[in-house]
């Protein structure tokens, strides 16, 4: 065991060690900022991408609010003589002693979950413990991805598809926030299916297919992954740019998906509204734009990722009536998306410098966010105390 008082080593948008303590306090005030609901049903659960970001809150407001069951799959690294765990880990460790508090059932899984190995062995565990899953929620994100039908490793890539791509973005130096710039060439078309492989439906389609074979669809069976669309400020780089395709491709396989499971199911893509993840800090420009956008909103106008999660779920679960745009999407994104508070960041963003030092707390937050991705800066956590890095993985 290695106990050891730790600071963090950050490079740019990358920590690349995570706080034990902080890590799990994060998750205990998501845990608590959910109101819990009671209900005699305890639904199922699949979910792709546990430990971080969308995919931990729609867990854990499942787990709060609905009971669900089931088995969340991430993709961890442990902690060793030179490095502490993931952040990610330390997150489900914690989670999982939340769950065990509240006499929860859900079982974790660290493993590839593009690997047909791991479809193999999270069906048996699915179909052994919990029986036919009522809902798959699909949220992973990677820069890579096996296929596993050739072996062939895809690489993601971020860049804009047609044309250059020139913007301001927000850099940090020593945590002081400062206007940078950001230059991209376009993607070839070989990056672009690339990326499509790693981020697009491909995957998706593949778990509800192994679920479907192995007769493990509910009656009712929901599948829903996460998307994003954004504002047209970020489109050149993101929806426009090679993550755009993949979630077109994304948004295409929940159509096919729909086709194929007929009245036996539904399938869905759900189109979230920013946040700050460990996935969205690597797209150029988009911390400058939430941080704007922080500004425009506020604190009460802001939804978190938590938020969000108790919104769709109450979709999904019929407490609501689905907010279904005209190509059949789950929308979560109106607060980010009304015209009036784009109109304001629009504004905002023609001169970002003097946005910046105007109003910095919306620089300050996401720097603070950011950190917290990591365990760090996280308020009440001593810092200056010892910690145990060598947290043990949930078992079953």
């Amino acid at each position: 065991m290695s106990t050891q008082q730790i600071t963090p080593k950050q490079r740019g948008y990358l920590i690349v060690n995570s706080h034990p303590a902080g890590s799990a306090a994060t998750v205990e005030r998501l845990w608590e900022g959910l109101e819990p609901a009671s209900g005699d049903r305890r639904p199922v659960a699949l979910v792709l991408g546990s430990s971080a970001g969308y995919g931990l809150s729609i867990l854990l407001a499942g787990l709060r609010r609905h009971g669900i069951r089931g088995v969340g799959v991430a993709y961890e690294t442990p902690a060793s003589e030179r490095r502490t765990a993931t952040a990610g880990w330390y997150r489900t460790a914690a989670g999982a002693e939340l769950i065990e508090r509240d006499g929860g059932d859900f079982t974790f899984v660290n493993a590839d979950a593009y690997a047909d190995a791991t479809r193999t062995d999270v069906l048996k565990l699915v179909a052994d413990r919990y029986g036919k899953v009522d809902y798959l929620i699909y949220s992973l994100a990677s820069p890579r991805r096996t296929d596993p039908a050739t072996g062939e490793v895809h690489h993601s890539v971020i860049k804009p598809i047609g044309g250059a791509y020139t913007s301001a973005s927000l850099v940090f130096e020593d945590g002081a926030p400062q206007i940078g710039s950001v230059d991209l060439t376009p993607a070839d078309e070989a990056e672009r299916a690339a990326t499509v492989k790693v981020m697009g439906g491909e995957d998706w389609q593949l778990w509800v297919k192994a679920l479907a074979e192995a007769d493990l669809l509910a009656d009712g069976f929901t599948t829903a992954a996460l998307s994003y669309v954004g504002s047209e400020i970020t489109a050149p780089v993101y929806r426009q740019g090679t993550i755009g395709a993949a979630k077109e491709h994304l948004e295409a396989t929940a159509h096919r998906l729909q086709t194929e499971l007929g009245e036996r199911g539904r399938a869905y893509t759900v189109v979230a509204g920013a946040a700050v993840t460990q996935a969205s800090t690597a797209i150029p420009s988009i911390a400058l734009y939430t941080s704007l956008l922080r500004n425009v909103l506020g604190e009460d106008g802001w939804r978190t990722t938590a938020d969000q999660a108790v919104d769709l779920w109450e979709q999904l679960t019929g407490a609501r009536e689905l907010n279904l745009d005209g190509q059949g999407r789950i929308r979560l994104d109106g607060w980010e998306l009304d015209g009036t508070v784009q109109e304001r960041v629009r504004e905002l963003w023609a001169d970002p410098a003097a946005a910046l030092a105007a109003e910095p707390a919306g620089a300050a937050w996401f720097y603070q966010q950011f950190r917290e991705l990591y365990g760090w800066d996280v308020p009440g956590v001593d810092y200056e105390a010892v910690v145990e890095t060598a947290v043990a993985w949930p078992s079953r």
